[in-house]
């Protein structure tokens, strides 16, 4: 029987997963991206993305003692990275774009998710939220580009 501690825990090794997944795919799209801002844009995602991980790794371990960073997740969660990954593989700059504010829309729901809950340490509570921020801040940039684009 899964406690709510597991589930929390579980939470936030999702949030890892899926940050990590959003670093290859911003360091693909970075690859395939023809405007040179653009290259770069998603290049300092692919980095933030790595920094959120390390953060919340660091409160994660100063929290609980048994994190698994190299847990699996559901055959649904892998599914819908191969999906973000076959648009980041793409070429059309756009397209791209778009992939990135579905994720980070994505994303947001997610980290609302966490801070729904009510057992959360206050200091992820404080990381998770200025993370979601800074991804909301992103997500705002990232549509004006695609309005550019």
């Amino acid at each position: 029987m899964e406690t709510k501690y597991d589930n929390l825990v579980d939470q936030l090794e999702e949030i890892l997963e899926k940050n990590r997944d959003a670093e290859k795919g911003y360091r693909k799209a970075a690859e395939n991206a023809d405007s040179h801002s653009l290259k770069s844009y998603f290049e300092n995602k692919a980095s933030e993305r790595a920094q959120f991980n390390n953060a919340l790794k660091r409160e994660m371990v100063a929290n609980y003692d048994d994190i698994d960073d190299d847990s699996s997740f559901t055959g649904s969660i892998h599914r819908a990275w191969m999906d973000v990954k076959a648009f980041f593989s793409g070429d059309d700059d756009e397209a791209m774009l778009e992939e990135a504010i579905r994720g980070d829309k994505a994303a947001v729901e997610e980290y609302d998710e966490v801070l729904d809950d009510t057992h959360l340490p206050s200091s992820i509570a404080t990381l998770i939220r200025e993370q979601k921020t800074k991804i909301r801040t992103d997500l705002n940039k990232i549509k004006s580009m695609e309005d550019l684009a």
